[in-house]
This record gives C-alpha cells, sequence and structure tokens, in this order.
C-alpha cells in the first residue's frame, strides 16, 4: 500500500482547496497544531488555503516562557487566526511568512530574519491510525459534536498528547470544530532573533487558548476548522497590532 507524505497530502489539498459546505466559518489547510520546545516557548503554524471569510493567509503562533502569546499573520487579523483568539494574543501583522519544503518530510518556515523553524515530520502506528480513521470519516461526522466528543479521549490516549479538544469555545466566543484528517509527528528547531529554543519537549504545564488544548507533542495536520459567526462577538475584538514578534 502506498503512503501519502506529508508533502504530497498537502498539495493535492493546494490542487482543490474547497471548503465543506455550511453557513458558519469554514477554513482548509495545514500546518503544525504546536509545537513545544524545552526553552518554554511554543510554536503553532497555519497556512490557510480556503477561507469562507477572506483570502487564504498563513500565521505563526508563538508563546513565549512567559506564557505571553502573539499571533504573526499575513492576512487583517480580523479575518485570520485573531478573529477567534486575539483576545489572548497580540496581533502582528507581517508582510510574509515563507514555507519551503526540503523534501517529503521536511520544511523550513520563517518570517524575514525574524524567525527561522525547520520542521521535522514522521509517521507512527499512532499517526496512521488516527489518519486512517480520520480520513475515512464523513463530513457530517466531522461536524458532529457527539462525534467529535468522543473522538478526544481517543485521540489523547492514542497520540500521547495530554488533553485534546475537538471542539469547544474560542477565547473571543466563537464555537470551533477542528478536523485533523491526516496527522504525522512533528519536531525541528527554531531560533527567534537568533535565540535558539532548544530540543523539543513538553512543557512542564500543558497550555491553551480557551478550550482549544495544545499538544505536549509536535502534531502536523491536514484538514480544516469551523467556526461559528465571529461577528456575533464583535464585544471581544482582537487585540491591537504590534510591531515586532513576542510583542
Amino acid at each position: 500500500m502506498t503512503t501519502t507524505t506529508p508533502r504530497q497530502a498537502v498539495d493535492a489539498l493546494r490542487s482543490r482547496p474547497e471548503l465543506p459546505h455550511g453557513d458558519d466559518e469554514r477554513f482548509a489547510g495545514y500546518g503544525v497544531m504546536g509545537i513545544p520546545f524545552a526553552s518554554g516557548h511554543y510554536l503553532a503554524l497555519r497556512d490557510m488555503l480556503a477561507s469562507s471569510v477572506g483570502p487564504a493567509y498563513r500565521a505563526i503562533w508563538h508563546r513565549d516562557p512567559e506564557g505571553r502569546w502573539s499571533i504573526h499573520t499575513t492576512g487583517a487579523p480580523e479575518l485570520t487566526c485573531p478573529r477567534y483568539f486575539g483576545s489572548v494574543a497580540t496581533a502582528i501583522r507581517v508582510p510574509g511568512i515563507d514555507v519551503v519544503w526540503r523534501d517529503d518530510h521536511t520544511l523550513d518556515v520563517s518570517i524575514g530574519d525574524e524567525l527561522e523553524w525547520r520542521i521535522e515530520l514522521s509517521s507512527t502506528p499512532a499517526t496512521r491510525m488516527m489518519t486512517a480513521m480520520g480520513g475515512g470519516m464523513p463530513e457530517a461526522a466531522w461536524n458532529s459534536i457527539p462525534v467529535l466528543a468522543a473522538m478526544e479521549p481517543m485521540a489523547r490516549g492514542v497520540l500521547g498528547v495530554g488533553r485534546v479538544r475537538l471542539r469547544g469555545a474560542t477565547p473571543n466566543g466563537p464555537k470551533f470544530k477542528a478536523a485533523p484528517r491526516k496527522v504525522w509527528r512533528a519536531g525541528g528547531r527554531a531560533s527567534l532573533r537568533g535565540e535558539d529554543f532548544g530540543p523539543a519537549a513538553p512543557l512542564a504545564a500543558q497550555t491553551g487558548l480557551g478550550d482549544f488544548w495544545l499538544p505536549q507533542r509536535g502534531l502536523f495536520f491536514v484538514g480544516g476548522a469551523r467556526f461559528t459567526n465571529a461577528d456575533e462577538h464583535a464585544a471581544r475584538t482582537p487585540s491591537p497590532v504590534g510591531a515586532r514578534m513576542g510583542q
């Protein structure tokens, strides 16, 4: 049986970045669900190839060792990740986030001269099992609260990433449903303005944004997400756009 590599899965989605039907806010893309580092830093990547609320965009989430979050986005904050998470993270508009695939399992991500991030991906029996299950689920299942709730303890036990929530409330108020259809382990190294983050390692305490818990082991995904209408929670607006990463 031929196994799809992460790069092949991304290329397939990029060639046809279709959104599921619905009247909620929908996204399709790939990225790193999250990677914790021994230094206390945390990184996540979102490359949303299709969006029902605006243009495609890329975003990098960064948590510093003091627990402060920032979201660096190539799109308008009100149309990208800060739309849902900006009340607890500084939104920073950046001119570009570069993603370069070195091979089918390695990619380099950078923001100018500020951030350099080498991501190395691999499959395990656990990720292959979750990918086989996720790939076989119809869209109706990914949109079902009871199904997602039943999957959460299974994903936690199989993947060993700590607490998992595939549905819940975001800090800004809208509710989310996550659909990581394909997953791989993620590792690598990163540095911010010359400061090396050290090896990938679990945080002392798992971190989360609202009901969305970040994994304690690196995970790469290809899939999508749904959110309830953010305009209904307009009182919780994204935080002001920062000037530099980490501020």
